[in-house]
């Protein structure tokens, strides 16, 4: 989790502040010159069907459209790795946008005459409130805004010397990830020590992407030592549209599909 969230617009090359549309200049076909006011929150551009997104920074950020076949095969792409090293024995999806891959990539987990693997939810926000008129963005703190689920779990101790993996769609600043497993890690071994038990419990993350991009949050060292982080794709600091956020999927995907055509040529 995540980035600013933002809505797909037309061919019309355009620029979105907060709200209010403003017709950009195109003096030539390949260079463009944009004054950006840094008061404004951020700003949209599409040009060519290729929507961009103009940061706070005066960054310009490419759109990548994501599929539903896409996530469906960046989950069967990974699964045989999680088999073999992770092997995990719970899911817990981080809402809302690790939902969809850990249902996917669960039916990839399922080793025959085995039971499928249980799934728990747990919701974190890394945004601050903000005014409707303007876009959402990412902030420092994160909050709990939901939690596991101990009427199907029993107790937290049942989660004492499991293999644990954690699930999301997309690793961008990492904060949302360390607060998750920190905090997972905390109430585990709380109970470890109630119980008196020697047993470790290992968590792991499957992301469908990694933003290779500096990280303001960590992750155990071992975690990644030993294999127990997985992206099925590593992508630039891109604003990553997935389908599920998309209000018009007929649209979306026809971005996507326009996206791959352009790359392909």
């Amino acid at each position: 989790m995540h980035q600013w969230r933002g809505a797909s617009f037309g061919r019309k090359p355009e620029i979105f502040f907060s709200g209010v549309q403003l017709s950009l200049v195109i003096v030539t076909p390949v260079f463009i010159t944009v004054q950006v006011d840094l008061l404004f929150f951020g700003a949209f551009l599409t040009l060519n069907s290729t929507p961009l997104i103009l940061t706070t920074t005066g960054t310009m950020v490419q759109k990548l459209y994501v599929t539903y076949n896409d996530v469906h095969k960046y989950c069967q792409e990974a699964a045989p790795k999680i088999l073999e090293d992770i092997q995990p024995q719970l899911i817990i999806a981080i809402g809302g946008g690790g939902y969809v891959p850990a249902r996917i990539l669960r039916s990839f987990l399922k080793k025959p005459g085995n039971p499928n693997i249980p799934i728990q939810a747990i919701g974190l926000s890394l945004y601050e409130s903000l005014p409707t008129d303007v876009v959402e963005e990412p902030g420092t703190k994160v909050t709990r805004t939901q939690w596991l689920d101990f009427s199907a779990l029993g107790s937290i101790n049942n989660l004492v010397g499991k293999r644990i993996l954690i699930v999301d769609e997309v690793d961008d600043t990492r904060t949302t990830l360390e607060y998750a497993v920190k905090e997972l890690e905390k109430d585990v071994e709380e109970a470890r020590v109630k119980l008196g038990s020697k047993e470790e419990t290992h968590f792991s993350i499957f992301v469908l992407h990694n933003k290779d991009k500096p990280k303001k949050g960590t992750l155990p060292k071992e975690m990644l030592e030993e294999g127990r982080y997985v992206a099925a794709r590593t992508v630039g600091d891109e604003w990553i549209c997935y389908p599920w956020e998309a209000l018009d999927i007929d649209e979306h995907d026809r971005f996507a599909a326009e996206a791959a055509k352009a790359a392909s040529q």
